[in-house]
């Protein structure tokens, strides 16, 4: 017999503490090994905490959304139902109850990601925005290309499980009685996200995104950068993008191509510094800028971009965009960047500077592109649409030369060969 506390994980490397977004069991129900507890906010994404033992789940100690530090106890789970009130009374310290334990031991927890809800049921303080899906339903709609936002869970409070995948594609009949069906609301449409108000005098609270991205910039102060800036005719791209736009491709992936390519011939870009010396990555993951629309940055990674086709590219990237905004992002979909590229040309922006992130060696800033006015070859004028990027790279292994060289063949690939991108 026994009395455990539920920590608060650690999801991501950067992460100091973690935000409590919703219970999924209350107070006094069975938690079975492997099932998911709790949904935490970490540093990007919303994320499962299983538990690896049985048990009931005795009391909360910190409440959906509240926040508490990595390692912080969040809960207790008793071992069994006897053991409730002794539970409880660890919280309580005036109360006269004992531990039936000398001392608490620690559960363990793993993380996955979790989708949106549709609804919650039965008295759940589950989130009606969220969706619960068990590890095993979630792997098993991976494999079999089901989406999840279409299904009705029919395990506890409406949790995806594994039968329900199965069902979806006809595999099995799903184990739900027509008595269940009917308290099953019809799933609302998502609302759209709320615009962030500003009220005169009104302090608001950062969120975790914006906590993060606001630690990573201030580490970043303590790098010397330098900058290098670049105009490339974009002509030749701009035609290839209207050949294949009505096929899924992105602007945004045949820039990310485009500099993938060019890293190949220049790997010390696709570095990054160490105490120890100079950090070779075996991958060029090319991570993009988002913001999102509740406020903060996160930079979603087109991982072995210079090795997939254009295509997969496109899809790729539009899926982490949508998973992105959800916050279903699994860590290495975030922080697995080696190059980062940070777009405003959409805003009408000519150049800026960008940021280089915690634990890369540069970040290539990209500006709107323009019709200007040029001289030509031949001692001519002509027009030609051309774009800006500035390029910031960590001075203590990227010198002045390598970044000007790094530009100068990406702007050679983009102007001369820009049907290579799609090969």
């Amino acid at each position: 017999m026994s009395i455990n506390e539920v920590f608060m994980p650690a999801l991501s490397s950067t992460m100091t503490e973690g935000k409590i977004v919703s219970w999924v069991k209350s107070p006094g129900d069975k938690v079975e090994k492997g099932e998911t507890v709790v949904v935490v906010e970490s540093d990007k994404a919303d994320m499962d905490v299983e538990s690896f033992y049985e048990g009931f789940l005795a009391h909360i100690i910190v409440p959906a959304g509240e926040t508490a530090p990595v390692g912080a106890a969040i809960a207790y789970v008793a071992e069994t139902q006897a053991e409730i009130e002794t539970a409880k009374s660890l919280a309580n310290p005036t109360s006269t109850a004992t531990p039936a334990t000398p001392a608490p031991v620690p559960v363990a927890a793993t993380a996955s990601v979790i989708t949106p809800a549709t609804g919650s049921q039965n008295g759940s303080n589950h989130s009606p925005e969220r969706l619960v899906v068990s590890p095993r339903a979630r792997k098993l709609a991976k494999e079999l290309k089901v989406d999840l936002n279409t299904l009705q869970g029919s395990g506890p409070y409406g949790r995806i499980v594994a039968e329900d995948v199965e069902a979806a594609v006809g595999k099995v009949q799903p184990a739900i009685t027509p008595a269940v069906i009917e308290k099953q609301p019809t799933p609302a449409p998502k609302p759209a996200p709320a615009p962030v108000t500003s009220v005169p005098g009104q302090v608001v609270p950062f969120t975790t995104l914006q906590n993060a991205v606001v630690r990573g910039m201030v580490s970043s102060l303590t790098v010397p950068v330098f900058r290098v800036t670049y105009t490339i005719s974009t002509d030749g791209l701009d035609k290839i993008y209207k050949q294949i736009k009505s096929k899924g491709v992105t602007m945004t992936a045949l820039l990310a191509k485009a500099v993938a390519m060019t890293l190949q011939k220049h790997p010390l870009l696709n570095a990054s510094y160490s105490d120890q010396g100079i950090v070779h990555h075996s991958n060029i993951n090319i991570a993009v800028a988002v913001a999102m629309d509740d406020g903060g940055l996160i930079t979603p990674v087109l991982q072995n971009a210079d090795a997939i086709d254009i295509y997969s590219l496109s899809r790729t990237w539009k899926s982490l965009v949508e998973r992105a905004k959800a916050k279903q992002l699994q860590p290495e979909e975030y922080n697995s960047g080696t190059f980062t590229l940070s777009n405003l040309g959409m805003f009408g922006v000519d150049t800026f500077d960008a940021i280089l992130p915690p634990g890369q060696g540069s970040i290539l800033a990209i500006g709107a592109s323009r019709p200007q006015v040029v001289a030509t070859a031949d001692g001519l004028f002509g027009v030609r649409q051309q774009m800006q990027v500035n390029i910031t790279s960590d001075h203590r292994i990227i010198y002045g030369a390598h970044a000007a060289a790094f530009l100068q063949d990406l702007a050679k690939l983009i102007e001369t060969n820009p049907q290579s991108l799609t090969l």
